[in-house]
């Protein structure tokens, strides 16, 4: 056989194997710093580029040699590249868009602006516009709510959403899971109480500031359902503090109370426009399933337990009050 022949199969065989084992390595190659344990996130926002992208990725030169091959514009999202997946696998999650859901926390906070803080550190969309649409009385109307009632919207659990959703979508969820909270067992036992689910989630705010305690929750409830009832002011120190812009006070003064303000119960007879906070689920079922009891009044315990005394008359709550008061001035609380 013709040695010319036998090295040109030769050179064919090695331009042919080394083209396969370049082709395996280029479509086999893990990703890079991709941890053996928990994989690794890439997140692509609304100002990346495909360079910035790429730049993410960190494919280097193969990212060229697959977007040759597959057309490539970047797309949101937050990617989860798992342990061992290849290059080509997480360009082509890439590509299609292919992102995992993530979850979210939705916490019980006393503010729009302060949940808007807090959702953007888990999601693309930054404070500002969630800030934004949350204040936005044309926007929040549109939806069925107003500035002071927009915290009932929010249930707080945690859900499963994409990265990068949108304050529309997520209203929408948040709006959906509202109504599934709200089963027909809910609606007819606010419906009992002659009232609105902005109304028990008004008043549940109230009581979730007045203690942590979720075992004395429903007693407050009750408490505040019978001033209610009665036509009494609920007369609640977390609404003053609302309306005076400062929950971290510790003693309510006569100048709080004094404070004009439509959230202020010492003036106003009523629930306030809103609540005062997004509301717990412990303190809206506590509302739905209060105790029924005679108590008017309550304060808080002089131990600082964070639990109440409650009385059925004012000479009662006096002797009560006069216990806290003193155990305020011995601990120099003012």
């Amino acid at each position: 056989m013709n040695k010319k022949f036998l090295w040109l199969v030769a050179a064919l065989i090695v331009i042919v194997a080394g083209a396969a084992s370049f082709t395996y390595y280029l479509l086999s190659a893990k990703v890079p710093n991709c941890d053996e344990a928990q994989g690794r996130l890439i997140f692509v926002d609304r100002d990346d580029s495909v360079d910035s992208v790429k730049a993410k990725s960190e494919l280097g030169w193969r990212w060229d040699l697959y977007s040759k091959a597959l057309s490539f514009h970047p797309r949101t999202g937050r990617y989860h590249a798992e342990p061992g997946m290849t290059c080509l696998q997480l360009f082509r999650m890439l590509r299609n868009g292919t992102q995992e859901p993530m979850k979210l926390v939705v916490p019980t906070s006393r503010t729009m602006e302060r949940l808007a803080s807090t959702l953007s550190q888990s999601l693309m969309v930054d404070s500002a516009e969630i800030a934004g649409a949350l204040t936005d009385s044309n926007y929040l109307d549109t939806h069925g709510y107003t500035t002071a009632t927009i915290p009932a919207l929010f249930i707080p659990n945690t859900y499963e959403v994409y990265w990068d959703i949108s304050v529309d979508k997520l209203v929408e969820r948040m709006q959906s899971e509202n109504n599934r909270f709200w089963t027909a067992e809910r609606k007819a036992k606010a419906e009992a109480l002659g009232m609105t689910r902005e109304q028990v989630s008004t008043l549940a705010s109230i009581v979730d500031e007045e203690t942590a305690n979720n075992a004395e929750k429903p007693m407050i409830a009750g408490l505040y359902l019978n001033r209610l009832r009665l036509g009494m002011k609920l007369q609640a120190d977390p609404t003053v503090k609302f309306a005076v812009g400062d929950f971290s006070l510790r003693r309510i003064l006569n100048k709080h109370l004094l404070v004009e303000s439509p959230y202020n119960t010492y003036l106003h007879i009523g629930l306030p426009p809103g609540p005062i906070r997004i509301p717990s689920i412990a303190g809206l079922d506590a509302v739905l399933n209060h105790v029924e009891h005679p108590y008017l009044y309550m304060c808080a315990k002089e131990d600082f337990s964070g639990t109440h005394n409650f009385a059925r008359t004012l000479s009662e709550h006096y002797a009560n009050a006069r216990r806290y008061v003193r155990a305020l001035n011995e601990r120099g609380i003012r």
